[in-house]
């Protein structure tokens, strides 16, 4: 903990962004993985969020991640033969992951990571003038 809650509420930003950032990457880097079962294909994940009190703050709230949760999407079924994962019947398991909306989110949280970074950089910025006041 800072003596200036605004790098711990800002830290804590940065961090849940962080999550959010890399399970976006994980959605997109299995966005094309194949199964031969519904059972087999991947499932997107999400972060979830939530307001968390900072330590020796009172009344002051950061962000923390209260879970990474696999969604409950099925998967798709394409019919392709010639796939060499394809079931009996042809058909493969891609899972549900639209690669535009995560795009979306991903500029969406790397905007909000670079605001967070504006924030610590401005109150750094500050805080070095409030002390140069005093020499």
């Amino acid at each position: 903990m800072s003596s200036l809650p605004i790098f711990d509420v800002a830290g804590s930003a940065l961090a849940a962004q962080s999550v959010r950032i890399n399970t976006i990457a994980s959605n997109l880097a299995n966005a094309e993985t194949v199964g031969r079962t519904p059972e087999t294909a991947y499932r997107p994940i999400e972060p979830t969020f939530q307001s968390a009190p900072l330590r020796g703050q009172e009344g002051m709230a950061g962000v923390t991640v209260l879970r990474v949760e696999t969604l409950d999407r099925p998967p798709l079924r394409r019919y392709e033969p010639g796939h060499p994962m394809a079931d009996e019947q042809g058909y493969i398991y891609v899972p549900d992951v639209d690669p535009v909306a995560q795009m979306v989110n991903l500029i969406s949280a790397s905007r909000g990571y670079q605001a967070n970074v504006e924030v610590i950089n401005s109150a750094r910025e500050l805080a070095l003038a409030t002390l140069a006041i005093g020499r």
